[in-house]
Formats: C-alpha cells, structure tokens, sequence
C-alpha cells in the first residue's frame, strides 16, 4: 500500500485568493510552487471576457468574496487577475483597499506583484507577450508605463474570456513567441496572464534570451512569500525565485 501523503491544511499561512471564474490554471500551478504548510483558498468573480464592461462587473463582488475567504481566517487575500489588476492606474489600489476595508485582513494584486519582480530584477524595459486581446494589452502598456516601466514591444492572441482556448496554448508555444519577440535592450521578458500555461515555460525562455522572465503566477507566489515572511522558495520557475 502505497503511503498517504499528509494533507496541507496551512499550518504555517494560508492565502486566500480571488480569482476570475473562467481561470483553471492558477490554482493548480500555485498550489505546486507553494511550499509544505503554506496552503489556497480560493473564491471566484464572475467574468465573461477581458473587455472593460465586463471587468468591471466582475469587480463589483470583491467585497462579497472577500469576506467568504476571510471566514476561513487566511492570512492575506490576493485579487488575481492581471487584466483587472493593471487596468488603469490606480484601480489596482482601489481594490486592495476595498478589501481590506471589508475584512480588516492585509491584501494585495497581481499587478504589485509583478512590479516588484519587474523591481528585483531591475527591468525598466520589458518586452510583453499575452493571450489577450489589443485592447487588454493597451491598457497594460499604459499601466506598466505610469510605473516607469516601458515596454519594448507587445504581442497578444486575441482570446477573451475562454479560459480554456487559454489554457490550450502550449508550453512550447509561449516560449517560442516570447523569445521571437526578445528585444536586445529588453531587461525582462513578462509573460501576462494568470491563466496561461506559462510556469511551464519560464525556465526554457530564460535559456534562450539569457534575461528574467516574468509570468503572473510565478510573480504572485514570489511575492506572497515575502509578504509572508516565508523564506523558502521553489525551484524551477527561474531566476525570480533566486532573489529574497
């Protein structure tokens, strides 16, 4: 008989996650780069695409949501969806605060995140390759650039909100559209979506442009990590994970 592995209830910290409804790929590659003890628990937000009307319809239950994840006493609440997240500046802001102020719990965004990996990295000049659609990619040009982040150059697929023509791009796929793009005065490469394929990815891109490259679930875990205090980080999702 095959020995049964202990269930990770997060003894040591518990996230708690909003999270798009059509998303099916950030759970299952954050859960695997969480170290033992620290556990997710996620509460979805009605999405139907990434065009602005629908993004903000999905925004107006954070609230609601974020109250359900407070009442399995997490430590943190994270709003997950870069789309949302880095839809103009400052609305990233106004949800943090927004959930703070209905759970007294700390909060947080992928579009933080992603900025202090962008930090960490010193990448000023990224190159930005996404599923989305122009519109999508537009806004977070226009958001990245209100940070002093300049992007280089910018690609997208043109998919919204079908989580699952997201997540049917291969692995393989991403790697060789984001090294096609590489710039040479580019820093960074970020690979943006929160339901992508891309953890799959990091490690063979950063082998062919010899540069960091950024993916919204990579990021986020990084970045919760150290909010938490947790020191450990794991292995094989590239040179982000290497720094503290």
């Amino acid at each position: 008989m095959m020995p049964i592995s202990p269930a990770n209830y997060g003894d040591r910290a518990r996230i708690g996650m909003l999270l798009p409804s059509v998303n099916r790929a950030a759970e299952p590659q954050i859960s695997v780069m969480l170290p033992q003890g620290v556990s997710l628990h996620t509460t979805r937000l009605r999405l139907q695409s990434s065009k602005e009307k629908h993004i903000k319809e999905m925004i107006t239950d954070v609230e609601r949501g974020s109250i359900m994840l407070a009442d399995a006493d997490v430590d943190l609440i994270v709003f997950h969806c870069t789309a949302a997240s880095m839809f103009a500046p400052g609305f990233d802001d106004d949800i943090i605060e927004r959930i703070e102020n209905a759970t007294a719990k700390p909060a947080t965004s992928t579009s933080k995140g992603c900025l202090e990996a962008f930090k960490s990295a010193g990448a000023e000049k990224i190159t930005l390759t996404t599923p989305y659609i122009q519109e999508t990619n537009d806004r977070e040009v226009a958001f990245l650039r209100s940070h002093g982040i300049e992007v280089l150059s910018e690609t997208g697929l043109g998919i919204t909100g079908d989580g699952g023509a997201m997540l049917a791009v291969e692995p393989n796929e991403w790697c060789k559209r984001v090294a096609k793009q590489d710039e040479p005065s580019s820093q960074a490469a970020f690979l943006s979506c929160t339901a992508i394929r891309a953890i799959e990815a990091i490690e063979p891109i950063e082998a062919k442009i010899d540069k960091p490259v950024i993916t919204s679930n990579q990021a986020m875990v990084w970045h919760v990590l150290r909010k938490l205090g947790i020191s450990e980080r794991p292995r094989g999702y590239g040179r982000l994970m290497n720094t503290c």
